[in-house]
């Protein structure tokens, strides 16, 4: 087995964290992955997520929301050793409030897969993951079971279900200290 390490971003879960915990940093996402790579060889970084729901016909700032996600996503895709995964966004309705529910399907599966496969495959030996969820815990089993080690990163504010909690071999919180690190050269704070 090789001593790669396979990445895998909850982008929904990064965003969640980026915004309520650092008010929304302009992050460097190859210096990202090195930070979470813990100086191993890095297979690939996988990153997960949805492009915006458009009603039928969509609204100007619905085209406007979805063409900036799709921009950065795609350049997301260009980066080394990246690889972008959509899941879709469905709508579910609206609150009392008025606002809309939005359900993102297909994405812990889509990490299960690849987790897995790769696993298997014996691709990877090492595996971090920056999400709070637990719905792919099995996929983690499976891959540790296959002699994997398992590396949780999370947001303080956000912390992760107590299943993948408990699950993980090691364990990484997101801090300021570590987003300064990580910034976009053009937005780096002295």
């Amino acid at each position: 087995m090789s001593d790669n390490v396979g990445i895998f971003i909850d982008g929904a879960y990064l965003d969640k964290v980026l915004q309520e915990e650092f008010n929304f940093p302009k992050v460097d996402f190859a210096k990202l992955s090195e930070w979470l790579s813990q100086g191993l060889p890095i297979f690939r970084t996988y990153y997960y997520h949805c492009l915006p729901y458009q009603s039928d016909p969509p609204t100007p700032e619905e085209k406007m929301r979805f063409s900036k996600k799709q921009s950065f996503l795609n350049a997301l895709g260009k980066l080394s050793r990246y690889e972008v995964r959509l899941g879709k966004l469905e709508y579910r309705g609206t609150k009392k409030d008025g606002t809309s529910i939005f359900t993102q399907k297909r994405v812990d599966i889509l990490m299960g897969v690849d987790i897995v496969s790769l696993a298997l495959k014996r691709a990877i030996n090492n595996i971090v993951i920056l999400t709070g969820d637990s719905d792919f815990l099995p996929a983690i089993e499976v891959a540790k079971g296959e002699g994997a080690i398992f590396t949780l990163c999370y947001g303080a504010a956000h912390p992760p279900h107590d299943d993948l909690w408990n699950k993980a071999d090691e364990r990484i919180i997101l801090r300021q200290e570590i987003i300064k690190t990580i910034l976009r050269d053009t937005y780096r704070q002295n």
